[in-house]
Order: C-alpha cells, then structure tokens, then sequence
C-alpha cells in the first residue's frame, strides 16, 4: 500500500523528474524539480492550488521519481517521458495539422530539393514550415525553374540524359555531365535563398555576371541576370519586418474559458515564411509563461528547424535552462528574448493578436454547431456535451461496446471508452445497449469525479427507434430527463438523418451533418477496433494461459518449439527445460496441469 505522506518523507533534495500516476497506474503528470522534496511535497501542501492542480491532486495514487545530476538532464528526461506517455494533465500538442516543408537533401552527392511534411533526423536541410502549401510549391517550382538541379525523386546513372536537360532544366549529374563541386555550387545558393540571405546571393550572382560579360559569355551573362531579379522579386513578396537576423520564432498565446490557442510565425531573413497554431484544452487557469514554456519543450524536441532567436511576450521562469537546451540541441547559441519596444514588439502582439482571432472564430465554428443542434432539436439548454454508443459482436459471440464523446462541437477521442458486455448472452443489440447505458450512469452517479465525468446534455444513438427506446429505458431507470435521438444511415451506410422515438427527421446544415457523419463513423470504428482484439485474444487462448508461471512469453516460446499443445503434453521434462526461464520444477508443474 502505498502511502504518500510517508513516501514524502523519503523523497531527496536532489533534482530529477517526478512522475504521478493514478488508481489504474496511468501517467496523469510529468514534472522536473531542482529538489524533487521541496517541489512534490508542495503539490500536497498549498492551500491556492488552481482548479486544474486540485483535480490533478485527487487523481493521485501514487507517484515515482528519477534523481539525476542537474537541472539540464531533468529538463531533457522530463521532455522525453511527456512526448513518449502523453500525460493528460501536461500540456500536450493536439493540433493533427502537418504543414510542409523544403527538404534539401545534402548529404547526396547530387542534392534535390522537394516538398515534405514529414521530418526526420536524416542530415537533411529543412525549411518551412509553410502554412499555404502552395507557397512552397511556388518556391519549389522558382527553384527548379532558375537552377539546373535534379527533378528526379530516385537518382541512378545512366548513359541517356531525360528531357530536363536537354531543355536546359538540369545539369544531367546522372550522366557524369558535372561535378559534384560545380553542381554543389548550385545547391548553397539555394540554401541561402531559402535562408533568406538574399544579398549575399545578388552580390555573387552580379560577380558572375560581370565576368560572364568579361569572357564574352552574353547568354550567361544574361542568364544570370534572370535569375537575379526574380531573386530580388520573390524576395519582394515575402518581406514583411525589418528585421535583420537569420532565423526567429514569434510565439503568441491566446485563452478563452474553453481552451489555449498558441500561434507561432516563422520568420527567416526578414520574411514571414509561415505560422502554425495549436489548440490546448484545459489550461484556462495556468499562468501563460507556463503554457509557452510547456509547449517550446514539446515542440522543439527533435525538431531540427530550431531558430537563433525565440521571441515571447511573458518572461519564462526556466529560460535560462531552456536556452541551454536549446542551444545544445540546435549546437548553435539560441536565445528566448522578451522584447519591450520596436519592430520585435509588434512581431509579438502580432502573434498575439492572430492567437486571439484564430481562437475565436473556431469558437464561433464550436457555439454555431451546439446553437443548431439546440434550435433544430428543440432543447432546453447548449448540448455541451453528447454522447454516442454502438455494439459489436460476431454471431452473439464476445459482444462490446464502445462509447464516445463530443465536447463542445469536438469528438474527444481521448474520453472514450469501452465495456465488455456482461449480462447479454446472444446477438440483442438492444438489450446490450441498455446494460451499457445503465453501467455508464452508474458511474457518473458513484463518482461524479470519476473517468467518465459528468453525465451527457444528450445522447445520440447509432441506429433508429429500437436504440433509442433502449436507451430512455435506462435513462428513466434513474429518473433522469436526457434527450436522446438516433443517427440513422441510409441505403448505402452512410449517415443520413437525426430522429427521435416518434421517426421525425430532424433538417440540419450540411457541415452539421459532416460532424454527426464523423461521430458515427468514430463510435462505430472504436467499437469493432475492439471486438477485433477481443476476438483474436479469444482465439489465441490456450491452456498454458491457467498455468502460473507462463506469461505471453515462455507461452510463445513453447508453442514456437514444439507446434501445439498437445505436442507440449506429450513432452518430457527434459525437453521443457531446453526452453529458456522454465527449470525442471516449472516444467513439471506445466505437465501435471495438462
């Protein structure tokens, strides 16, 4: 039994990373601490926690700690722990946008550059990344049009250059036509045209042209200067600041009462090259330098596009340490500056400002959807949160049941969740649903601080009139008034309406429908995902599963020796014992339980 107030006791003074987990021994928290005493035992010691920290509090069962040399290896740990076990009270990046960026390939003896949006420690140059993907087209598509670079993804050599280069988009390195080193030339002015070094490539492209002309070399020379003025052009377009460094993120923060957005612009050599922006449920009541401290060690963890310079608007409690890390990481200085006045001010209140707009208008999408659902249902308060059930099973046979949640206009895939059915024997969809429906309010009922939360505004049934009077039958069980409707599909299993018990189809707004089709297919999805692994454990299982002793993997290891378990019951003990981690008493024990 694990007791915290003396657990407390025992902790060090030393820093490390503390880890609190819940009845179910699930990560809830991961945090670093200069003294890992003075930090954990404050959680259950301050009398103004926020109301986040207080839930986070009475989740605890037990905790664990790392003890390590110094601040800078719990900073590292803790980023690792949080990005591997996504605990739910750290501040996670959800947003599931994948922008992309410029790839430049250098360690190939002939480089290409294309788009990607996937990055990987693969030696490669990465710019970006670029919020409108057209954008990095069009840069792509400049480059490959005023240098002479490879367009072909999987090079190899060949005897026969392609059409590229004989329309003089290409130097034909696969034909041996040039040098590393002359196609190598190529290749670092683009690096600094996507670095934005713009006037180191006009000086040594009006160089080039001056001693083209030199040699007599007019169509060079001319060549030349095309490429110099779309340069300066395309550089034109993007200016947006006059600031004069290589590389800076811009970080703005923005709260409402439902969630955190975070926007972050790009800036490299004076052009904004793109932003992204992130949504962070739950975090109202953290401070803000919090939040941005939480989400630069998220979000630059093997990121290998870390700037010179990250810009914020909140001076960070751990910025130094976070410079460190940073620096390490990027083996270059880098620096978290809080600018007061002038052009880097309004980058920051820029960012801020385009936090608070993107926030808005989603919440604006959020209260449009929950608005229509309570106008077109006729119900008498905002449907904050709904709830949607399905069943699964093959023939009657290991029968589940899954449950999913919108929150506020969001599908919250992390609120699922599933139940075997326990008193339903036989294919009776109806019947399994009330059973699971009658567990699920019990739950909320018992522990209304519990994992399944507060009870649902409403709840959507996946099918028609017999799901829903399945449904209201448990409800009135516990003389509740929960509104319940059905999503019914059509000919072609596609979602086609809402009703209710008396068949009446409700008319809502196409992307209403998209969002009721989503959460259809979701339930329907999590409750065969797990069926399917119900069903194959059914088949994996053998009589070595009731033989203490036998795991997954001395059971593997027998059944991959000798075929069966019948082959294993004509065994002798001397045979058994050749298997790793069984001794002979083991291997006699497996023999008299078979």
């Amino acid at each position: 039994m694990f007791n915290i107030e003396e657990e407390l006791k025992k902790l060090p003074t030393k820093p490390g990373v503390y880890i609190m987990r819940d009845k179910q021994d699930n990560i809830i928290y991961v945090g670093k601490a200069v003294s890992l005493k003075r930090r954990v035992t404050s959680y259950f010691r301050k009398t103004n926690k926020t109301e986040r920290i207080k839930k986070m509090v009475s989740l605890i069962d037990h905790f664990e700690y790392i003890v390590v040399d110094n601040e800078a290896e719990a900073l590292i740990l803790e980023c690792n722990l949080i990005k591997k076990n996504r605990p739910k009270f750290n501040v996670l990046l959800k947003d599931d946008k994948t922008y992309p960026y410029i790839k430049v390939d250098v360690k190939s003896d002939f480089p290409n550059v294309i788009i990607t949006r996937r990055i990987i420690n693969d030696g490669s140059k990465y710019f970006g990344p670029y919020a409108n993907p057209g954008s990095a087209k069009e840069m792509v598509n400049f480059i490959k049009q005023k240098y002479k670079i490879r367009q072909c993804r999987n090079f190899k050599s060949t005897t026969r250059p392609c059409l590229n280069y004989h329309i003089k988009r290409c130097l034909a390195p696969c034909c041996g036509l040039v040098s590393k080193e002359e196609y190598r030339k190529q290749i670092d002015e683009i690096i600094d045209l996507l670095d934005g070094k713009i006037d180191k490539i006009i000086n040594e492209l009006d160089n080039q042209m001056e001693e083209a002309s030199k040699n007599l070399q007019f169509e060079k020379a001319a060549e030349l200067r095309d490429r110099k003025y779309a340069i300066i052009k395309v550089s034109e377009k993007q200016k947006v600041s006059n600031i004069n460094e290589k590389a800076i993120d811009v970080i703005g923060v923005a709260k409402s009462d439902m969630q955190v957005c975070i926007e972050i612009f790009f800036v490299r050599g004076s052009k904004m090259i793109g932003r992204e922006h992130y949504f962070l449920p739950e975090l109202k009541d953290m401070e803000n330098s919090e939040i941005i401290s939480g989400f630069i060690k998220q979000y630059y963890l093997d990121n290998p596009n870390i700037p010179n310079k990250i810009m914020v608007q909140d001076e960070l409690e751990d910025k130094e340490l976070l410079e460190q890390w940073l620096s390490t990481e990027n083996s270059k200085n880098v620096e978290i500056k809080t600018p007061k006045k002038g052009e880097k001010l309004r980058f920051v209140e820029m960012a801020e400002n385009n936090a608070k707009v993107t926030l808005e208008n989603k919440e604006k999408d959020k209260s449009e959807v929950l608005l229509e659902l309570k106008n077109v249902l006729g119900l008498e308060k905002l449907p904050h949160k709904i709830e949607t059930y399905d069943i699964s099973n093959t023939g009657g046979e290991n029968t589940v049941a899954a449950m999913c949640v919108m929150q506020d206009g969001v599908i919250k895939k992390n609120l699922s969740r599933r139940f075997k059915i326990k008193t339903v024997f036989g294919q009776d969809d109806p019947r399994c649903t009330n059973e699971v429906i009658t567990r699920r309010i019990k739950h909320s009922l018992d522990n209304p601080k519990g994992g399944f939360g507060e009870l649902p505004d409403v709840i959507f049934a996946d099918g028609g009139i017999t799901q829903i009077r399945a449904i209201k039958e448990a409800v009135k069980s516990y003389n509740l008034q929960i509104p319940v409707f059905g999503m019914v599909k059509d000919d072609k299993h596609r979602t086609r309406a809402l009703i209710n018990e008396e068949r009446e189809e409700f008319k809502i707004s196409e992307n209403l429908m998209h969002l009721i089709t989503l959460f259809q297919d979701t339930v329907h999805d999590t409750a065969i995902t797990y069926h399917r692994k119900i069903r194959d454990k059914e088949v994996t299982k053998s009589d070595l599963d009731d033989i203490e002793g036998i795991g997954p993997a001395k059971k593997q290891a027998l059944l991959k020796k000798f075929g069966s378990v019948e082959k294993i019951r004509n065994a002798g003990v001397s045979d058994l014992v050749e298997i790793k981690g069984i001794n002979e008493s083991l291997a006699k024990e497996i023999l008299k339980k078979l």
